[in-house]
């Protein structure tokens, strides 16, 4: 089989990427090891956070641009996928007011409050020392927003194909390795062999698969950061009305007194919690996927002291893969035929429908963001 561009990894990126290399002519075929609406990687579930609020300006730049895309996504797969609740920030001024005045500066609503005012707005919520209110934010559902990439890029003329394992990936051919040049390569192409042997080969990759981009890319893409696969325990909790709930994040060093921050929002699994990126470090292919009961009960905690909206006694836990890197920025960039989305760091899924349309962009020759470049050039 030939292709033009073949994307692994059917996550939330890789669909993304498909549809919008599809939507933009391109010949797509996009492979995916596990079943549909499969909970072994980081896409899976009823909800993640969609929010603007970011002190870097580039972060709150790229979630303005992905919140239409979002909407188009909606429009032709007519499936619901982002609601828009507003979310709370919490904890430290500093971390408040510098989220703030990023969203002043990109001319975003947000409001100031103190506890009191939380508390009476939201009354299952307890908030720390200072408070933000954005309305742009609120939650996506994850499960849902995946099946309509692919439904979209099939829509578009991509096929999808699951249940097929990439071994390895080699280019071939003439590539420069500098990430320039169109979409032909001037002669270079890839090579990709299945589990099963059998070989596609293509005249470029897009490689979108989450905790197993350490293992898939080692020696094939230079200046790939290091990256940290984690096993994540977030906990729902029952609670009257969860879908009315904000989404809300309790930045530490106020009287959280750890560093770790804390996210959650409402569900229609109830109203999800967890610390961000606290759990152990695994090997996607072999791990528990059972969540830790010490880990459970650290939520649970959190939840009896600032959450006296959601019963506490009653948590229902499960898990996730965080692919973080040392910066917790995100790889997005090229190497001769090969595209690069890794490294999502826990915050990624939001932008998903913008990001999709950075690696077509790649694809097409286009420069990586410097934020996101592979090798010494990242940077703020």
């Amino acid at each position: 089989m030939t292709g033009e561009v073949v994307v692994v990894g059917g996550g939330v990126m890789g669909s993304s990427a498909a549809w919008h290399l599809a939507a933009r002519g391109r010949r797509v075929t996009l492979l995916e090891r596990f079943a549909p609406g499969h909970d072994r990687g980081s896409s899976h579930g009823s909800s993640r956070i969609f929010r603007l609020a970011y002190p870097e300006p580039e972060y709150v730049a790229l979630a303005v641009r992905a919140l239409p895309l979002w909407r188009r996504l909606e429009e032709e797969t007519g499936t619901a996928l982002l609601e828009l609740t507003g979310a709370v920030d919490h904890g430290p001024a500093a971390a408040t007011s510098a989220l703030h005045a990023a969203l002043a500066t990109a001319g975003r609503p947000a409001e100031l409050l103190d506890p009191a005012r939380v508390a009476e707005r939201w009354p299952g919520l307890r908030a720390d020392t200072s408070a933000l209110f954005h309305p742009e934010a609120g939650r996506l559902h994850a499960d849902h927003a995946v099946a309509a990439f692919q439904r979209a890029a099939a829509a578009h003329g991509a096929e999808v194909r699951h249940g097929v394992r990439i071994a390895r990936i080699a280019v071939r051919g003439g590539g420069n390795g500098d990430g320039s040049g169109g979409g032909g390569n001037g002669g270079a192409g890839v090579e990709l062999v299945t589990t099963e042997e059998e070989v596609i080969l293509a005249e470029q990759v897009v490689v979108a698969v989450g905790g197993w981009a350490p293992g898939l890319l080692s020696g094939l893409v230079p200046g790939l950061p290091p990256m940290r696969v984690t096993e994540e325990r977030p906990v729902h909790f029952p609670a009257a009305a969860p879908l009315d709930w904000p989404s809300f994040i309790h930045h530490g060093g106020a009287q959280l007194v750890s560093d770790v921050g804390v996210y959650g929002l409402g569900s229609v699994d109830g109203v999800k919690v967890g610390f961000h990126g606290v759990g152990p470090v695994v090997d996607p292919d072999h791990r528990a996927g059972d969540p830790d009961p010490r880990a459970v009960e650290r939520v649970r905690e959190y939840a009896r002291r600032w959450l006296p909206g959601v019963d506490h006694t009653a948590p229902t836990a499960t898990t996730c893969l965080y692919t973080t890197t040392p910066d917790h920025d995100f790889v997005v960039d090229r190497r001769g035929p090969v595209t690069v989305l890794a490294g999502f760091s826990g915050h990624g899924f939001k932008f998903a429908s913008v990001l999709g349309a950075l690696a077509a962009d790649l694809v097409e020759g286009r420069p990586a963001a410097r934020r996101f470049a592979l090798g010494a050039g990242r940077g703020r």
